[in-house]
C-alpha cells in the first residue's frame, strides 16, 4: 500500500477541522473540472463546424486536382487519362476549363467564373444533391445550358422558366486587344439556365457551370482544358498512393493539389483558431489551479498537528511532502475525469438531439443546431494539459512545505 496515497486520500474526504478548507477543496474541484468541460466542449464545436466546412467544400472541390505548373491551359493526353481512369480508388476524371466570364439576364448583369466540364459531371458530381431547382443538366445532344449558384442566381433574377429570354455569356476572346466593340473583344452566346445550386457562400455568389463544348466554343479552344478534376471512390483505402501512380502516369509539368491544398489557407486558419482557444482554454485552468494551491497550504495548516504526530513516529520530510502532493494530484485528476465525463454527456447529447439551436426558427444556416465531432485527441490533450497544471499546482506547496514550516515541524533526515 501507497502510505503516502492512502492518507492523501483520507484527507481529501475526511471533514477538516475548518469546514471553510472542505469548500475550498471542492471549489478547486469544481474549478478544474468546469475548465475541463469547457475545453472539451468548445473543441468538439470547433472539430464539428470544421468537419462541416469540409463536408461543403468536398461537394465542390474534387479530391485530386491536376494543374499545369506553367502557363494556363494544357492538353491532356487521352492515353494518360485513360490509364489513370483505370487506377484503383478512381471514381471518374472531369477536363475543366474555368475563366471569368460576365453573363447578363435582361437588365441585370453579374461577373461569375464559368466552369465548364465535361458529360460525365453532370451524372457523377456530388453537385447533384445540392440542386436546390430544376436539376444539374449541362448539356444534351443539341444544346448547352447553365446551372448557376444560388448567389449568382439571386443577383440576375434568374428564371428557369423563361423558355423566351436567355442568359447571355460573355468572355474575352483570345489574341485579341480590340476594345472598341462588345462584339470585337467578347464571343457571346445565349444560353438558358437548367437549374440553381446551393453549396456555400463562398461557390454559390462565384461560379456557374455549364458544358466543355460551351467553353471551347466560346474560347475557341481545340482540347485545351485548364485543369483536370480526380474523383476517388469514398472506400478508397490509400488515397495518398492512388496520388503518387496519378503523378507518375501524368510526369513533369504537374502540379497534383489533394482537398488541403486546394483550400490551404482556410485549413490553416481553422487550425490554428482551434489551438488558439486551446491555449486560452488552458490558461483559464491555470488560473483555476491558483484554487488547488490554496486548498493545500490551508490544509498544511490545518494538519500542522498530524505532522508533527507522524514527525514523531518517524516520518521523513520527503512522505509528508508525498501526501500533500498526492492531495493535490487527487483534486486534479479528480476535477479532470468529472469534467472529461460531462463534456462527453454534453457533447453526446448535443449530436443525438441538437439542444443548442443556430439561429431562430425559420433560418437560412446550413445546419440548424451546433455541430459537434467529438475527437480522441482532445480528450487525450485536455486530460494531459489538465494533470499537467495540476502537477505543477501540487509541486509548489509540497516543496515549499519545509520553508514555511520548519519552526513546527522538525523533519528527520
Amino acid at each position: 500500500m501507497n502510505v503516502a496515497l492512502y492518507i492523501a486520500r483520507r484527507y481529501f474526504v475526511a471533514r477538516k477541522s475548518h469546514n471553510i478548507i472542505n469548500i475550498i477543496s471542492w471549489i478547486s474541484v469544481a474549478g478544474i473540472a468546469t475548465g475541463a468541460f469547457a475545453m472539451v466542449v468548445v473543441l468538439s464545436v470547433f472539430n464539428g463546424f470544421e468537419g462541416l466546412v469540409r463536408s461543403l467544400y468536398n461537394v465542390f472541390d474534387p479530391d485530386l486536382l491536376v494543374i499545369p505548373t506553367e502557363g494556363k491551359t494544357f492538353s491532356p493526353d487521352p492515353d494518360k487519362l485513360s490509364r489513370i481512369k483505370q487506377l484503383n480508388g478512381v471514381w471518374f476524371v472531369t477536363s475543366v476549363v474555368e475563366e471569368t466570364a460576365l453573363l447578363r439576364y435582361g437588365s441585370r448583369q453579374d461577373v461569375v467564373v464559368l466552369k465548364g466540364v465535361d458529360n460525365q459531371y453532370q451524372f457523377l458530381s456530388p453537385v447533384n444533391s445540392m440542386v436546390i431547382d430544376g436539376r444539374l443538366l449541362l448539356e444534351d445532344t443539341t444544346r448547352d445550358f447553365l446551372v448557376a449558384g444560388a448567389g449568382v442566381a439571386y443577383k440576375l433574377g434568374l428564371s428557369l422558366h423563361d423558355e423566351i429570354n436567355p442568359v447571355m455569356v460573355y468572355l474575352p476572346r483570345r489574341g485579341t486587344s480590340s476594345m472598341v466593340s462588345a462584339s470585337g473583344a467578347f464571343a457571346s452566346e445565349p444560353v438558358f439556365a437548367s437549374g440553381v445550386f446551393s453549396v456555400q457562400q463562398d461557390f454559390d455568389t462565384k461560379y456557374v457551370l455549364t458544358s466543355l463544348r460551351l467553353m471551347h466554343r466560346l474560347l475557341d479552344y481545340s482540347n485545351q482544358v485548364t485543369s483536370v478534376e480526380i474523383r476517388l471512390h469514398p472506400e478508397a483505402v490509400d488515397k495518398a498512393k492512388t496520388k503518387d501512380e496519378i503523378a507518375a502516369i501524368l510526369g513533369s509539368g504537374f502540379a497534383i493539389k489533394d482537398r488541403y491544398q486546394q483550400q490551404e489557407m482556410l485549413y490553416k486558419i481553422m487550425k490554428s483558431e482551434k489551438w488558439a482557444v486551446f491555449l486560452i482554454l488552458s490558461f483559464i485552468i491555470l488560473v483555476s489551479a491558483f484554487n488547488v494551491v490554496g486548498s493545500l497550504i490551508m490544509l498544511i495548516i490545518d494538519k500542522r498537528k498530524d505532522m508533527a504526530i507522524m514527525e514523531a513516529m518517524g516520518a521523513r520530510r520527503s512522505l509528508v511532502q508525498r501526501i500533500f502532493f498526492f492531495e493535490g494530484l487527487i483534486i486534479s485528476v479528480g476535477g479532470a475525469t468529472v469534467g472529461l465525463v460531462l463534456g462527453f454527456l454534453a457533447c453526446l447529447l448535443q449530436q443525438e438531439f441538437g439542444i443548442l439551436k443556430l439561429g431562430n426558427e425559420g433560418s437560412t444556416f446550413v445546419v440548424s443546431s451546433y455541430p459537434v465531432e467529438m475527437q480522441a485527441g482532445d480528450f487525450l490533450f485536455t486530460f494531459i494539459v489538465v494533470i499537467a497544471i495540476g502537477l505543477v499546482s501540487s509541486i509548489l506547496p509540497s516543496h515549499q512545505l519545509k520553508k514555511k514550516y520548519e519552526n513546527v515541524v522538525r523533519f528527520k533526515e
